[in-house]
């Protein structure tokens, strides 16, 4: 069964093809990546091939969500949690089109993520990771309650990881 999620402004729901178009555009643009550690697509093949290979709804219930406007259909950016399997435990992540910054679509989703992670996947804790320099990120974080535990790389970079329990959350 595909993951949808709705909040009160936004569909969030799996990749697919049809969405790859959304995709090239927010990893073309530098302003997007910057934090992130990714090298932006140079091309639409290079999307389809990503996607061919995105296994995290099958292998774990879980992954990013293409994010859409309700009202209009509008792309957004993505959202939502990654199981990462060497490290034992789901990552909270988001990316939006530089539009839609500051207009707190990505505290939305990704609060409605950690519900979906805490109460649908029973999760015991999320973390998020962010650059040091990334304070946006840092600030969602903080405004739905996750908590510095410590400073590791992200993308390469200094950064640091915050973590959130079921028991803290809500």
């Amino acid at each position: 069964m595909p993951i949808i999620i709705e909040t009160e402004r936004l569909i969030l729901k799996q990749f697919c093809e049809d969405d790859a178009k959304h995709l090239l555009e927010l990893n073309s643009d530098p302003d997007v990546t910057k934090y992130t550690g990714d090298v932006a697509y140079t091309s639409i093949d290079e999307v389809y091939e990503f996607l061919k290979g995105y296994d995290q709804y099958e292998k774990y219930g879980q992954g990013r969500l293409n994010m859409f406007d309700k009202q209009t259909g509008e792309f957004i950016g993505w959202c939502g949690l990654k199981y990462l399997a060497d490290e034992g435990y789901s990552d909270l992540g988001y990316r939006l089109l530089k539009k839609h910054w500051g207009k707190g679509y990505a505290t939305e989703a990704a609060a409605a993520s950690l519900e979906y992670g805490f109460k649908v996947l029973n999760l015991e804790k999320i973390i998020g990771k962010a650059m040091k320099e990334n304070k946006p990120s840092i600030r969602v974080f903080e405004k739905l309650g996750l908590k510095y535990s410590h400073d590791d790389e992200c993308g390469k970079h200094p950064g640091v990881v915050y973590v959130i329990t079921k028991e803290e959350w809500k």
